[in-house]
């Protein structure tokens, strides 16, 4: 697994999407564990989450490093998660003669049950408003200063935060209301984490591409890990899985890791999204499914080589196509222009107001107009570093970084970071030559086209070669697949970097000046003057709410950090007929056609008999969710777990944008149906009464 590091691309338009969400109405909201709306809730339904059950609540979630959500749920380190969120390890485990991703895993005791390539699990421990440092330490700077206090400060708060122990702790520094407010959160890392059990692909994912995204639907999309320290399970808070799953009009919670919305971003930054953004993003994701379908057809061994990345870029392809589409169908970007002009109003029409916040639109306005000359260029570029060529340059850059001090190192570099960077280099996750070669030629003949073969970085990194034989060449010749030669390259720094002969080290040496010149182009005169005009804006915004008495109904954009939202479980109205909030297992046989996506597991077709085909499925519920959230527990007012997050509505890809009660749903996994399964189809007795009591 590679490291992690945000394009280059996201730099602004969507990485601004963690701006400022507006006062929630009704459900809507992606709320922090320490501002959560116990009045609303009070009001809407009669509860209140008092100390301990929101400490209860912290303490069993978790989230994956890769990009999802996760439960504790029992005491005996037992994890919860979907299936699609364990893609990656039942890949990397699989082997010649095993097709875990396909057939499922299945372990009878703890001996069997092995540890995933690469895979960290973080546990919120503490969270801290560290608003006043950050914003002493970028007072009246701009530019390139700006980035370098605020580097400096993420430096000396992550360094104290982990206190020199970067093997049990993580620490984040998040920017809320997009700079409004910032915190630093403190996890307990684990790196030691195991598949324990997972279902096949037929059922995790029944109904496929043609069901993605909506609902009905019939999938117990499930994994099972456990989390392990020195050798053995881990003990810590867990929830315990209600076998009986929720009721209709229940009032239910989901605890995860939303990834991020735009419902504050200011009007130019989403029709820059809209015109600019999505639609070059979406070409290239396409010619990539494109691409990876023909792959998986050239043979049995690349269908198997393929399929995980060809799934999660089918996914991301129709969420980003869904958000484009709201975007271009709706008026959410002319309303939001009129909220801008609103607020630029309050602003002028009082002195003080006006000498505190100026004009941020215009600043916002400046740095997007900037960035339009910049995108294309930056997007081909950071699209170059995919598969194997983003643990390189993660080495290139690693070592450059490593010889600066760390309160002068980007973001991701500094000394607390280090430890995630060198265990997802370590990873032993398998190489596919075949594979890495295609998708680099891919990339390569993507940033031909992007920015066109007469640019002087097409020819600085194609040379008189063509994409495909430049690419063949590079992948023969590397040995940077082996994580042994990955660590021996980051153990030895830059001196290691600039003498080594890896064709795929000396590419990415050649073009580590073009990388390093756009990226600090986009941080200075892109990147950071959004982060200040988009921060004043979330002051003038809680000053505005605080004038009116609703500062209690602010919700941050999502960050991919611990969130609470609250719902019921409910249907709704689709195309004049009304959904129902639950699916069935008698439902699910008659969907099934036999033919895929639509071909139920063989083991599925002969328990028929022996399940209660009325045993709910799935559910849908109101609660406010996005991607990040997949994985994430629903939980009911006694503390306990009711379901399983794995996806939303049609209607809800236009999350991002904006939440609307009447058609928004999240999509879960019934709890019954998972102690169902366990028990009639894969006789996994062991398993489901240590989800049922909490032990094993």
């Amino acid at each position: 697994m590679a490291f992690k590091r945000p394009p280059l691309f996201f730099s602004s338009a969507l990485l601004g999407a963690v701006a400022f969400a507006g006062s929630a109405q009704a459900d809507e909201g992606m709320w922090t564990f320490d501002h959560l709306p116990k009045a609303a809730l009070q009001k809407s339904y009669g509860f209140t989450p008092d100390a301990s059950w929101v400490q209860h609540v912290v303490q069993s979630s978790a989230r994956l490093a890769e990009g999802c959500s996760a439960s504790f749920v029992s005491g005996d380190g037992l994890v919860m998660t979907n299936h699609h969120c364990a893609n990656s390890c039942l890949a990397a485990l699989s082997d010649k003669d095993h097709d875990y991703f396909r057939e499922g895993f299945y372990t009878k005791d703890l001996a069997e049950e092995r540890q995933c390539p690469g895979m960290e699990l973080d546990r919120l421990d503490t969270m801290k408003d560290v608003s006043a440092p950050v914003a002493d330490a970028t007072k009246g700077k701009q530019g390139a200063a700006y980035s370098a206090a605020l580097q400096e400060v993420e430096s000396k708060l992550t360094k104290d935060c982990i206190g020199g122990d970067d093997t049990h702790w993580r620490c984040d520094m998040v920017s809320l209301y997009h700079g409004g407010q910032t915190a630093l959160y403190r996890y307990r890392r684990y790196k030691d984490v195991r598949i324990v059990m997972a279902p096949e692909q037929g059922i995790a994912f029944f109904g496929g591409d043609p069901d993605n995204f909506d609902y009905p639907r019939y999938d117990i999309d499930l994994s099972m890990l456990r989390v392990y320290e020195k050798g053995k399970p881990v003990h810590t808070p867990f929830l315990q899985v209600d076998p009986a799953g929720p009721k209709a009009d229940e009032l239910v919670f989901t605890s995860g890791n939303p990834g991020r919305t735009q419902r504050g971003l200011p009007a130019a930054a989403l029709a820059f999204q809209r015109d600019v953004v999505n639609p070059m993003v979406i070409a290239l994701y396409s010619a990539r499914v494109g691409m990876l379908w023909q792959y998986g057809r050239e043979s049995a061994a690349h269908a198997k080589e393929s399929e995980n990345t060809l799934f999660g870029v089918q996914n991301a392809l129709k969420s980003l196509s869904g958000t484009q589409a709201a975007l271009q169908s709706s008026d959410i970007v002319a309303r939001r222009a009129k909220e801008d002009a609103a607020l630029q109003s309050w602003i002028d029409a009082d002195p003080a107001r006006k000498a505190a916040y100026g004009q941020p639109f215009r600043e916002v306005d400046k740095a997007i107009a900037l960035e339009k000359d910049l995108f294309a260029r930056n997007l081909a570029l950071s699209m170059v570093f995919g598969g194997v060529l983003d643990d390189v340059i993660t080495l290139v850059e690693g070592a450059h970084e490593r010889g600066m001090p760390d309160a002068k190192r980007h973001a991701g570099f500094h000394d607390a970071q280090l430890g995630e960077i060198e265990s997802a280099l370590g990873a032993q996750e398998p190489f596919h030559s075949d594979l890495e070669t295609a998708m680099f030629a891919l990339r390569l003949t993507s940033l031909r086209q992007t920015v066109g073969a007469d640019d002087a970085l097409v020819h600085l990194a194609l040379g008189s070669d063509a994409p495909d034989e430049l690419a063949a060449r590079l992948i023969k010749g590397t040995g940077m697949g082996d994580p042994s030669a990955r660590l021996a390259l980051w153990n030895g720094g830059l001196k290691a970097i600039e003498a080594s002969k890896d064709p795929l080290v000396m590419f990415v040496r050649k073009l580590y000046p073009s990388y390093t010149d756009l990226r600090d182009k986009m941080r200075d005169e892109v990147s950071a003057p959004l982060h200040k005009a988009q921060g004043d804006i979330a002051r003038v915004r809680f000053a505005q709410a605080k004038d009116e008495g609703r500062l209690d109904t602010l919700s941050p954009d999502a960050t991919f950090s611990p969130r609470l939202s609250y719902g019921t479980v409910k249907g709704w109205r689709k195309n004049g007929v009304d959904v129902a909030p639950f699916t069935d297992f008698a439902g699910m046989y008659r969907h099934a056609t036999g033919s895929e996506p639509f071909a139920l597991p063989q083991r599925w077709l002969d328990a028929k008999t022996k399940i209660d085909l009325s045993t709910h499925l799935d559910f849908v519920s109101t609660n406010d969710i996005v991607g990040g959230n997949s994985g994430s527990p629903v939980i009911n007012r006694a503390g306990k777990a009711v379901g399983l997050i794995f996806d939303g509505n049609l209607p809800s890809l236009a999350g991002d944008l904006y939440y609307d009660i009447s058609n928004n749903r999240a999509v879960a996994t019934d709890t019954s149906s998972i102690i169902a399964a366990l028990r009639k189809v894969y006789h996994e007795d062991v398993l489901a009464d240590e989800l049922t009591s909490g032990h094993r």
